[in-house]
């Protein structure tokens, strides 16, 4: 497998002699220019449809988006001006309103200052002296395995997905039927042949791909990373391999060179998912991330970790914006000197997952948190730990890294979202962190733990929770239950912390089960009681301690 690191930092700002304003290198050869305005631009904001496509534009009147200034491309005028002067235009960024050119010659850059609408000053941090560090691990794939007992339709990827009790929102017919998830990566190879993939081509799933780093259409034949990703949400052979979301529909980007590291590739994530906004995807999910390149002076610094500086944690942001969910690996440091998080998992408004164990422990190689400013991430954990991915020659295998459990989960917060279209990118990110088996106590590993589908799902529907109140403080659902229930609760004491000793009791007294929640601080809190199916049919008593108060309701076992 090609290069692939997970940790990534903000281009340093090269100054040229006499030059009279900044300008940085990105790549051997290429830079990036930054413009001053979007003044007497071609497009507006009355027009959206040159620009976007009617499903982005619709995403904005669901969620109360407007759009705005940032969503106008870059002035062609201003990027006549750069090819008039001899330079080539590789891409462009709307959101950053700047330009990524190739110059064979740096003294071609002394022309920049002849252009008036070209920044001085481009907000980015000044070169400063970077530490050394050991340099990225990258995934580590393991080799194709035996096939595996085959367990329920899931087959080999049974486990990964029933951790996340994504199976009972499969069961409930939400399988990422109408969503659309683009997979940005280093490339998606035999994508178009391979078996794991074949019913998304007969399904007419496939709606388009594009490649950022050759800017063509050809991605078929590069990196093999992005294969395994999509294998992860898509997959669909009964009975032996089948993803998180197989009914969703999908567009491959490719914006990672997988021989090289410069901080273009970071561009090359902002421009993907401006491409990703514009054709109308409700989720975008990369697994990369940026902190170290092959230029180490480029290399990022944990400083940078704060969710503002690095340009992709800026773009992840500003997708977040356009209503898109943006899903992230949170990287593979977790056993290196560097350890943390990479860009753009620090974004404030992404998913950043980060990976267990088979068993839902801690995955070693898994980066930690918090953000330099201290936030919690990553926010969710899925199984990273020999997940099962489609292989290069057709057969299934394992591989492990957090670029596993990032699709891993991204397909399921398709499942998610699709259960309830009513719901903003925020809110489906809030009740995962919210439904997970770390919510009252995240840290640094795991985050808020990992989630349960099942229990956002009805959180989400407010089944639980809408008729509770100081008068109403416990509700059971569903009641009657067969193998698992759910208890909403309602706290008076908002913000101070609670705990919960929740205990089942048989009509003779007997405790069949007795769980702890430690300092709770929610208005609304949901329990999830589950893995009872051994239960005899009849008549429990479930009893609520919170504090120094006690609850009780009857519960049926049919």
């Amino acid at each position: 497998m090609k290069k692939i690191k997970f940790l990534f930092l903000l281009a340093i700002v090269s100054l040229v002699a006499n030059f009279g304003f900044s300008q940085v290198s990105v790549s051997p050869n290429h830079y990036s220019v930054y413009f001053t305005d979007k003044n007497d631009s071609p497009f507006s904001v009355e027009n959206p449809e040159e620009f976007l496509s009617q499903k982005s534009i619709d995403r904005r009147k669901k969620y109360g988006i407007e759009i705005n200034k940032r969503d106008l491309p870059v002035n062609p005028a201003y990027l006549e001006g750069l090819t008039d002067l001899g330079f080539i235009i590789v891409n462009t960024s709307k959101w950053l309103n700047c330009a990524v050119v190739y110059a064979e010659e740096e003294s071609l850059l002394l022309k920049l200052a002849d252009l008036s609408y070209v920044r001085a000053d481009f907000g980015e941090p000044e070169e400063r002296k970077k530490k050394k560090k050991k340099k990225s691990k990258k995934a580590k794939v393991k080799d194709e395995s035996e096939d595996l007992e085959y367990a329920f339709e899931y087959g080999e990827g049974t486990n990964q997905i029933t951790m996340l009790n994504g199976h009972k929102l499969h069961s409930k017919g939400f399988r990422g039927e109408g969503m659309t998830i683009a997979v940005m990566d280093a490339g998606f190879f035999h994508v178009n042949s391979l078996p794991s993939f074949d019913s998304l081509w007969a399904n007419n799933q496939i709606l388009g791909w594009y490649d950022f780093v050759d800017n063509d259409t050809s991605l078929f034949k590069s990196d093999t990373h992005g294969m395994m990703v999509l294998s992860c949400i898509g997959a669909n052979i009964p009975g032996k391999f089948v993803g998180t979301a197989p009914k969703a529909d999908f567009w491959l980007i490719r914006t990672e060179d997988g021989a090289s590291e410069y901080v273009i590739e970071e561009y090359n994530w902002v421009f993907g998912a401006e491409f990703a906004d514009s054709v109308g995807a409700d989720i975008v999910h990369s697994s990369l991330g940026y902190s170290d390149f092959d230029d180490d002076a480029q290399d990022h610094e944990y400083s940078d970790m704060d969710g503002n500086t690095t340009v992709c944690t800026r773009g992840a942001d500003f997708a977040a914006k356009t209503g898109m969910l943006v899903s992230t690996s949170a990287g593979n440091e977790g056993n290196d000197p560097w350890k943390y998080i990479s860009a753009p998992a620090d974004a404030d408004s992404v998913l950043s997952v980060g990976s267990v164990t088979y068993r839902g422990t801690y995955s070693y190689f898994s980066s930690q948190g918090p953000t330099f400013d201290g936030r919690t991430k990553p926010d969710v954990c899925a199984q990273g730990t020999a997940s099962t991915v489609q292989g290069r020659t057709g057969r299934i295998s394992t591989a492990s890294g957090t670029s596993f459990s990032g699709p891993i989960m991204a397909g399921m917060v398709a499942c998610l979202w699709q259960a309830h279209p009513d719901k903003t990118n925020m809110d489906i990110i809030q009740a995962l962190q919210k439904c997970s088996n770390q919510s009252s106590k995240p840290d640094e590993k795991l985050g808020y733990g990992v989630p349960d589908f099942n229990m956002a799902y009805l959180y989400l529907g407010g089944i639980g929770f809408n008729e509770l109140n100081k008068n109403n403080r416990m509700r059971i659902v569903p009641n009657p239950f067969s193998e698992e229930f759910y208890i909403g609760f309602y706290s008076e004491e908002k913000y101070l912390p609670i705990s919960y000793v929740i205990t089942i009791y048989d009509m003779l007294g007997k405790i069949i089960t007795s769980k702890n929640y430690e300092d709770r601080t929610d208005e609304y809190n949901i329990f999830a009681m589950q893995e009872l199916n051994s239960l005899e049919n009849g008549i429990y008593i479930v009893q609520v301690q919170a504090n120094n108060e006690i609850y009780t309701q009857q519960v049926v076992k049919q």
